[in-house]
């Protein structure tokens, strides 16, 4: 075999490899095509579901905000109304400065020792002197009015009544009070049994209406 037909040859083995080669190389691109078309399906799929997702979550975000929102300024519309109201609200007794004081004293003085409803009681009674034509028309002159000689409250006779120190409970008692909230049944007396003499307690039971007893007093109309 000469020279030149075995350099055909192998030409021609060269040629045909070549073109296998490119066969390859060309199927390999088609098949990395596909792939990449389908891989890139799958990723525009997967985005878009991540799309939809967090487009709900700022739904949900955005009704949560709305309602927070709305909550806070049902609160403030509802704070400011009470606000209003209490701005409103006009105390039921005028008092001066020194009646108001009288009546903090003798309300820690007599009740010192009671719950506030029982400390309210006792600042009833007062303004229910206060309003009733039997007495005087001011605290001070009904705490410190004398009957034959005799205090009507014991802390005025003894001085108790200048030596306490007004509690906050007593105040709020008294506040009440002054704001009208009487849950007194009208009552115009009242006595501690245990700490009264028996002559007082049987004046009370003999001369007065009993209405009702609350912590340690009793209460007279």
């Amino acid at each position: 075999m000469s020279v030149r037909t075995l350099r055909k040859r192998a030409a021609g083995t060269a040629a045909g490899y070549e073109k296998y080669g490119l066969l390859l190389l060309m199927s390999s691109m088609v098949a990395a095509a596909a792939w990449i078309c389908v891989g890139g399906s799958a990723f525009n799929q997967a985005a878009a579901r991540a799309a939809v997702r967090a487009s709900r979550m700022r739904e949900i975000i955005d009704v949560q905000e709305t309602s927070l929102r709305e909550t806070v300024e049902e609160i403030v519309s509802e704070k400011r109304v009470v606000e209003y109201e209490i701005l409103q609200k006009s105390p039921a007794y005028e008092l001066s400065e020194a009646d108001y004081d009288t009546l903090l004293r003798i309300v820690e003085a007599e009740a010192g020792g009671e719950d506030e409803n029982g400390k309210l009681l006792v600042a009833n009674v007062v303004l229910n002197r206060v309003d009733s034509p039997l007495f005087p028309d001011t605290v001070r002159e009904v705490v410190y009015q004398q009957d034959y000689g005799v205090y009507q409250f014991s802390p005025v006779s003894d001085g108790r009544i200048d030596r306490v120190t007004v509690s906050d409970e007593t105040r709020r008692a008294v506040e009440r009070a002054v704001y009208g909230e009487d849950i007194s049944q009208g009552a115009l007396y009242f006595a501690a049994r245990s700490a009264a003499s028996g002559e007082s307690m049987r004046w009370f039971d003999s001369s007065l209406t009993w209405l009702f007893a609350y912590g340690g007093h009793e209460f007279y109309g």
